[in-house]
């Protein structure tokens, strides 16, 4: 369907992948507005479960094409850098409002935006070949797609501002330190590793999943009386909902549930 974003779909799994590997899977033309079609795509197929980010080749993603972002600048074409920009707004708020468990598979480098798209990512998962860096200001620009909102509710703020002013980067055990990636794992047992947990993903109950995610995200700008309040209409709707009933029935049989999202 898109020049340079592969889908694939199984039982419930897509996976997405950027797949511009000659250049480190950095965007171009109509890719940001390919990606966010996808995710837009997956967010309302009822058959999707879980979705995987990932890149071909050796990198994750190297954020904006700099060659491309220089031409644009030659014609001084603020129109067309506007549109870009609003692309990637869309892949960043696609992410966020689904209601299915988004996983970032980070194959290699993540730089700029390739780094904010992973941080915009409910879980993420590292090789250890993957590299980390807000690398806007190396080019005189400002961070997109959400850094300057994800990064510093994950480290603390001298060190967001030390990533966003020098723009170095950071290997993927200091990722895992700082909390920004859950795990570290071999380059060879990335795929498997990401598929097992999305497998373990597709096999929870997608309704208390989806009030989940919103519930943590919400929080960040809710009070405590604002959150007891959803969690108990939240806990309602899974009381309520056939996934509830199989849960508890299955725990009281000591079998697996089998959750539908009904």
């Amino acid at each position: 369907m898109y020049e340079h974003i592969l889908i694939s779909k199984t039982e419930g799994i897509l996976t997405i992948t950027l797949n511009r590997p000659e250049k480190l899977n950095a965007f171009i033309g109509h890719m940001r507005r390919d990606l966010a079609e996808a995710l837009e795509h997956a967010g309302s197929d009822r058959s999707v479960r879980v979705v995987i980010i990932t890149g071909a080749g050796r990198a994750f993603c190297a954020g904006g094409d700099v060659a491309f972002m220089a031409e644009l600048m030659q014609r001084r074409d603020a129109e067309e850098f506007s549109r870009i920009l609003g692309a990637g707004r869309r892949v960043i708020l696609a992410i966020r409002q689904m209601t299915k468990p988004v996983i970032a598979s980070i194959n290699g480098p993540a730089s700029g935006a390739g780094f904010n798209l992973a941080l915009a990512c409910d879980l993420r998962i590292a090789s250890s070949n993957a590299t980390f860096s807000q690398s806007f200001a190396k080019v005189g620009l400002h961070p997109d797609w959400g850094g300057t909102y994800f990064l510093p509710r994950l480290v603390t703020p001298n060190k967001a501002c030390e990533m966003f002013f020098l723009g170095d980067s950071i290997d993927a055990e200091e990722a895992a330190r700082l909390g920004i990636i859950s795990q570290v794992v071999a380059p060879e047992d990335l795929e498997a590793t990401t598929l097992q947990l999305a497998e373990r993903l597709r096999a929870a109950p997608p309704i208390a999943l989806a009030a989940a995610k919103h519930a943590v995200y919400i929080s960040q700008a809710a009070e405590l009386d604002e959150m007891l309040r959803y969690e108990t209409e939240a806990q309602l709707r899974c009381f309520e909902s056939d996934d509830g009933h199989e849960g508890v029935q299955a725990f009281l049989e000591k079998r697996e549930p089998k959750f539908t999202g009904h």
